[in-house]
């Protein structure tokens, strides 16, 4: 008797744990299913927004939005000085598609340099900042986002604190799907221009991390959850000295 007791029991677990290698292996197959259509959707829909440079420039953009990407001994990574190459190409061409219509100097595009400033030991935007001045861009025609402390805050914060309307937006095209998707999301008319100027070691490690974030930031562009921070408004359109924080970047 007892020996047909522990028959059954074990029949009875063996049953079990069928079912619950089942469970999980089909709810695992149901999640991986998922995470694939929604990258496979977030890149589809903006897939026909990235453009050239040239075109880029030839739109009527409030802004050129430069996303941060590290900075190491106080200068930026290979991913982020090529990031900072192409939006100043873009702004550049920009100015002088308006200055051939005859458009003033207070129209032309403005660059954002949307970055991690939330520590004291760690500045991405003055980097970003004097780069572009380096490079010959005016101060006032570069704004600094002290608090873009991801992709989705800095598209927020574009929106509600600097009032951009329509923007141009410059990352590597791994990361451009994503960006353009919340600048979507959020509103803005949003187009973008890949800054992809050389290979990037570590690259199938950032195409894994972003194929999760994908999945984050859709749920975040439903939602819309408020910023970490946001602030009194600071328009595109004036002047850009207004975000300083540092003499020698005026």
């Amino acid at each position: 008797m007892k020996k047909d007791k522990t028959k059954i029991n074990l029949k009875k677990k063996k049953s079990f744990f069928r079912r619950a290698v089942k469970f999980f292996f089909f709810t695992g197959a149901a999640f991986a299913l998922i995470c694939v259509l929604i990258n496979l959707y977030v890149m589809g829909s903006t897939r026909n927004a990235i453009i050239t440079a040239d075109e880029a420039a030839a739109l009527d953009a409030d802004c050129v939005i430069v996303l941060g990407a590290g900075v190491v001994g106080g200068q930026p990574t290979f991913m982020l000085r090529d990031r900072l190459l192409r939006g100043i190409e873009v702004y550049e061409k920009g100015v002088n598609c308006e200055a051939n219509r005859g458009a003033s100097s207070e129209a032309t595009k403005k660059l954002l340099m949307s970055g991690d400033h939330g520590r004291d030991h760690y500045d991405e935007v003055n980097v970003m900042k004097s780069f572009a001045i380096e490079k010959g861009v005016p101060s006032k025609d570069v704004f600094m986002d002290h608090a873009g402390f991801s992709t989705y805050e800095s598209m927020y914060r574009a929106r509600d604190i600097f009032g951009a309307e329509k923007v141009i937006i410059v990352t590597q095209k791994y990361h451009l799907f994503r960006a353009l998707y919340i600048a979507r999301a959020l509103g803005l008319e949003a187009h973008g221009v890949d800054s992809d100027l050389r290979t990037y070691a570590g690259q199938p490690y950032y195409d894994a991390r972003e194929a999760l974030a994908r999945i984050k930031d859709f749920g975040m562009s439903i939602l819309k959850p408020k910023p970490t921070y946001l602030g009194d408004a600071i328009p595109i359109s004036g002047n850009g000295n207004l975000t300083n924080d540092k003499e020698d970047t005026a």
